[in-house]
Order: C-alpha cells, then sequence, then structure tokens
C-alpha cells in the first residue's frame, strides 16, 4: 500500500464500546487553563505540509476493498481517471447511524454515476466484517460501490480522519476531481447522518465550475444562470 501524505506515530486501536460516562467525566475533570500541546508530538505527528486542504493534491493510495460482487479486489487510483471522487469516511461496521447513510448512497450511486462521479466507502474494520455486514443487512446489501478496508489506518491518517482515542474514523466526506484534487471536505459530528442529495449538489456545482472557467456558483444556484465576479458585479450583488 502507498500514500503520499501520512502522520506517523504511536496509535492505539481497540473496539471498546463508546463509553459516556467515561467521556463525561473525563471533560468534567479537564483542566484547560493548564492543557498545553506536547511540541515533541506535535512535530513526530503533524506537518502542516501534510494536511488536507481543499484546491490541492488528494493523498494518493491502493489498497483492497470488498467489491460489488462480494469479492476481494484491489482499489487503483487508475480506476478512476477522469471521474470524479466521493471517498466516504464512516466510523464503523454494525453501528446505528452509518447504515442509514451508506444505504441512502447506495440508493443515490447510479444518479452519481450518471454525474461522472463514483464512491468509495472506507472505514478501519476489516475487509471480513465488511462482507459480513453486507451478507447480513438488508441496507448495506444495496451497495454496488467499493467498501474499502484499513484497519492499518494509513489511508484515514493520510486523510487525518483517524481517531487515536478510539481507532474509529470520523464522519467526513472527501470530494475529489478527474484531476485528483481535492474539492470539497464535509466534516460531520459522529452522531449525525450525512445527506446523499447534498453531495450530489456539490458535485453538480463543482463539474459545473470545471466546464465553466471564472463561474462560481452562489447561493441557490442553478444551470440556468451563471455568476462571473468580475469588478462590474461590485456593490451589485
Amino acid at each position: 500500500m502507498s500514500v503520499n501524505n501520512q502522520c506517523c506515530g504511536e496509535w492505539i486501536h481497540h473496539d471498546d464500546e463508546l463509553n459516556l460516562d467515561q467521556i463525561e467525566d473525563f471533560w468534567d475533570d479537564f483542566d484547560f487553563d493548564d492543557w498545553e500541546m506536547d511540541d515533541e508530538y506535535m512535530d513526530d505527528n503533524y506537518d502542516d505540509d501534510d494536511v488536507c486542504e481543499v484546491d490541492e493534491m488528494a493523498p494518493f493510495f491502493m489498497w483492497e476493498a470488498v467489491m460489488w460482487n462480494n469479492q476481494f479486489a484491489n482499489i487503483m487510483i487508475d480506476d478512476y481517471d477522469w471521474k470524479w471522487l466521493v471517498l466516504f469516511f464512516y466510523p464503523a461496521d454494525f453501528t446505528f447511524v452509518c447504515p442509514t447513510e451508506l444505504e441512502e448512497l447506495a440508493d443515490k450511486y447510479s444518479e452519481l454515476q450518471e454525474l461522472w462521479a463514483e464512491v468509495i466507502s472506507v472505514s478501519t474494520d476489516t475487509h471480513f466484517s465488511h462482507l459480513a455486514w453486507k451478507n447480513s443487512s438488508p441496507a448495506i446489501k444495496k451497495i454496488k460501490f467499493p467498501m474499502l478496508w484499513d484497519s492499518s489506518w494509513e489511508i484515514s491518517k493520510a486523510y487525518w480522519v483517524y481517531q487515536e482515542h478510539n481507532g474509529l474514523d470520523k464522519r467526513w466526506t472527501f470530494i475529489i476531481d478527474p484531476e485528483w484534487i481535492l474539492r470539497s471536505i464535509e466534516i460531520s459530528s459522529e452522531w449525525m447522518w450525512r445527506s446523499a442529495d447534498e453531495t450530489i449538489r456539490k458535485i453538480k456545482a463543482l463539474k459545473h465550475m470545471a466546464e465553466n472557467p471564472w463561474t462560481v456558483c452562489p447561493n441557490n444556484w442553478a444551470k440556468k444562470w451563471d455568476l462571473k465576479p468580475w469588478e462590474d458585479l461590485v456593490w451589485k450583488i
């Protein structure tokens, strides 16, 4: 496997259930006045040049996924030449919010493909967990896009979604254009689902701007009109 951006360091991975009482006790005892980030840890683990930034190159990767036919296969960047890519990180298989948003994404997959877009879902579960989930959940059985497994956490660290305290990914969505430039990052609470319709809206807008240079997409944008930010519009909007 290879990635072009990685955060290195010591990471803890465990499968303990989230204990809300422990979290509440932690924050009750936390002293913000005395808190200070360890400079050595930051130097060793975080480099400003490695942060995923919108309108910059996205981290490259190739790894194994569970495919539409329930077979294991390698995901290669070349497979997505000239396509838009939705990289859909989620916390874990066999949970509660995740299957609802993945099911909606599966229902909208054909619409995304019509926009020349593909989807890859990613979590830190194993490929065996993905397969078992697909075979047991009516919602996940609908999925036709690859479900990538990242139990080594390398892709998750490259995209800054890995959570050290529980070994799970954050609920983030990345939209990457056909030239592998990162164009959108959506960050959601662990407890809140993401809308597939919103992802489609963003891809439509991004595609339109890519096909019409110097055009922007303001609020309530629709293809029937364009807005180009020239000086003669200053003070007129």
